[in-house]
């Protein structure tokens, strides 16, 4: 009895597998078909705007003005139909490849439903119901729940009770079914697997298919609030925030479109992370540093401003001062100093005075104050200054046009008593000192405009110096003149933004968030970073971006930890954990090869079994590997070795773009990254507790080596 149900099952999973086969075909089919006629709706609209230019041009030939607006206007319905029409192919075509991974089977009102989920939605012309659902619908979130049975989604018109019957995954590629699984999507679910185990830019792009039931709540969490996202290394933070983007974009698109900001660490990680929302139908989002952000705002030069790997550098060989200094302007003292300085100028810099005009007092000093204290006190310092000086120079204009009313006055009065003989002989006398009066009295405005230097604004750099004198400034420099500038002068962005993610959250200091939170004024922020991977050094052991709530206000603020690791092997996560003391990772039980250690005694031992690790790394096809060193003299200095044999590059500045291949780079340019096989380089003793060595060695997503020197 055995055998025959095995045999039936069998066959009834032959079956299965067929049909839904033979669904894919007609479902490439429909996509083919919409994507024809995408083409036939470019060509349409192509034809329409040449007619309707040849029209237009020939009804306005006489008329250059009317020839200008129909073109504008022509150029603005041009774009704007090209670019849907385009976005749409592109979404088009890449479904048509692969045009869902899942599918969802569930009950809703006794209604049984099923839907297909897939990178994009496609609903057909004339069609009533979904070919296949979009990933980021409120419907989809079904999809990634980790379980059978009762569930519910969050409609535009509130929860949606279900009963979920059915989840079955699908790796499609090339349009052809390799396989399908049914399951409750777990992390230790088959395709999660295959995911993982991909090379590390194909992994990046694919990982709408495996995103999992706490990082989808995460995903879809409200637009207006602040979600912060403290994760061990390869719990897909990163992904995390680029995919919420995405799904904010999608179910906000009219609020956000071209007012969302990223901010990441550096160049080489923005580049790595470039793809990622292309791949999901998003262009056009802003993508910046931090150290960008803040030089576009600042009128500083670039010579003056220390480069990452410097400041990084001077953290790793010990420089004591400079570490003191970087710790005192990531402390709340700093904050407090700069609070001291803001109120010291205020109170004490402008030395306010009677403002006289012909002897007579126009405004008086109890008046400045008055504005200067009480009226105006919610001014940004600068701004308030600049307000009073238009009211004295109103205030002195007035009073001028009343001297010169008062010469007009007296020089017609002058003259009406003359008779014409008088007027004949005294008339350009009158005349002339009438003119003279005016020039007086428009020479002693200018005189009472130039002695009014007690209303001159300093420069906040000048001022920045009784705090800090050295340059060149660091990025906490840059925030701290950030800060100054929105206190003393209103600093605002000239672009509107509605939605701001941080990555690399662990780095920042309060003093930065606070900047970000006031610049922006964003009710929505994703924040996403790892307590383990602050590498810069700081008073006291909470975070910033773990307790925003003692200094951000009038703010939805949740948190979420993330302890699994979806991203290294088994083995390289354990190996990590040693660094992390109590606060270990979860690894996802993707077991892999053991951890290498290998110990060399000379420099040609050392250039044989790197080049050997490298080598076979490459005939296992890994696209991506690193040879990750503590600090760039090391980098350097074995850089230098091992590009005897290979080509491999080195990443010694934080503006390379890294493309794959074998590099050698320091690890704070590492952080953020992840490669297919690392090689790190052990010059020293690594001691319990060691960050530096817990951020190289999860780099690693498949394969890791640790070669002591």
């Amino acid at each position: 009895m055995e055998g025959t149900g095995y045999v039936e099952d069998k066959r009834n999973e032959e079956v299965e597998l067929q049909e839904e086969k033979t669904r894919l075909a007609g479902v490439i089919d429909i996509i083919n078909r919409e994507i024809l006629n995408y083409i036939e709706k470019r060509k349409d609209i192509t034809q329409y705007i040449l007619d309707s230019r040849k029209k237009n041009i020939e009804d306005f030939e006489d008329d250059e003005d009317k020839i200008i607006e129909y073109f504008d206007h022509e150029r603005f319905v041009k774009e704007e139909a090209f670019k849907t029409i385009d976005k749409r192919l592109k979404e088009l075509t890449i479904l048509e490849l692969s045009p869902y991974f899942g599918r969802v089977d569930f009950k809703e009102e006794d209604e049984d439903q099923k839907i297909y989920v897939g990178r994009f939605g496609v609903t057909p012309d004339g069609a009533y119901e979904p070919l296949i659902v979009d990933w980021r619908a409120p419907v989809s979130s079904l999809f990634y729940t980790s379980s059978l049975g009762p569930n519910k989604y969050t409609a535009p018109l509130g929860e949606v009770e279900v009963e979920v019957i059915k989840k079955r995954q699908y790796i499609i590629k090339k349009k052809k079914l390799i396989g399908l699984f049914d399951s409750s999507v777990d992390v230790k679910d088959d395709i999660l697997q295959l995911v993982l185990s991909k090379n590390a830019e194909e992994k990046l792009k694919d990982i709408v298919m495996s995103i999992q039931e706490e990082q989808d709540n995460i995903i879809r969490q409200p637009r207006n609030k602040m979600v912060v996202v403290n994760g061990v290394a390869g719990s897909g933070k990163t992904t995390i925030a680029l995919h919420r983007v995405a799904y904010l974009l999608y179910n906000n698109r009219e609020t956000l479109q071209d007012k969302v900001l990223i901010l990441g660490p550096n160049p080489i990680f923005m580049e790595y992370i470039s793809s990622v929302l292309p791949s999901l139908g998003e262009v056009g989002v802003n993508q910046k540093t931090y150290r960008e952000f803040a030089i576009e705002l600042l009128d500083i030069r670039q010579r003056d401003i220390m480069l990452t790997k410097e400041y990084m550098e001077r953290i790793l060989k010990g420089d004591s001062d400079f570490i003191k200094d970087v710790t005192y302007k990531n402390s709340d003292k700093f904050i407090v100093d700069l609070d001291n300085l803001i109120a010291d100028v205020e109170k004490n810099y402008y030395a306010l005075q009677d403002v006289v005009y012909n002897n007579k007092v126009v405004v008086s000093k109890a008046e400045v104050e008055e504005m200067y204290i009480k009226y105006y006190s919610n001014i940004p310092l600068f701004r308030r200054v600049k307000k009073l000086k238009r009211i004295i120079f109103s205030r002195l204009k007035d009073e001028r046009d009343s001297v010169v009313r008062k010469i007009e006055q007296d020089y017609q009065e002058s003259i009406s008593g003359l008779s014409k003989d008088e007027l004949r002989l005294q008339g350009t006398s009158l005349d002339y000192k009438r003119k003279l009066k005016i020039r007086e009295a428009i020479k002693v405005l200018i005189d009472v405009k130039k002695g009014l230097n007690w209303l001159e604004e300093p420069s906040i750099i000048e001022l920045y110096t009784k705090l800090s004198s050295e340059k060149p400034y660091t990025m906490d420099d840059l925030t701290a003149l950030l800060y100054l500038s929105i206190k003393f002068e209103g600093l605002t962005i000239d672009s509107e933004i509605k939605h701001v993610v941080i990555d690399e959250a662990q780095d920042y200091s309060k003093l930065a968030l606070k900047v970000i939170k006031d610049l922006t004024d964003c009710k929505g922020m994703t924040i996403v970073g790892d307590s383990n991977q602050r590498l810069i050094p700081l008073e006291g052991d909470i975070l910033p971006f773990n307790s925003l709530e003692n200094f951000i206000d009038d703010i939805e603020i949740e948190h979420f930890k993330l302890n699994k690791s979806y991203r290294s092997t088994k083995e390289i996560m354990e190996y990590a954990n040693k660094f992390l003391g109590e606060d270990t990772i979860v690894p996802l039980v993707r077991s892999g090869e053991p951890v290498k250690k290998l110990v060399v005694k000379s420099e040609d031992e050392f250039e044989e079994k790197v080049n050997n690790l490298i080598k076979e790394y490459k005939e296992k096809d890994f696209d991506s590997i690193a040879v990750v060193c503590r600090n760039l003299d090391i980098t350097e200095k074995y850089g230098k070795i091992l590009g005897k044999k290979n080509s491999l590059k080195v990443i010694d500045r934080e503006d390379i773009i890294y493309q794959g291949g074998a590099v050698i780079i320091p690890s704070y340019l590492a952080k953020g990254l992840e490669f297919d096989a690392v090689i790190i380089i052990e010059d020293r003793n690594y001691s319990e507790k060691d960050k530096f060595m817990y951020v190289m060695a999860t780099r690693a997503l498949h394969e890791l080596a640790v070669v002591k020197y």
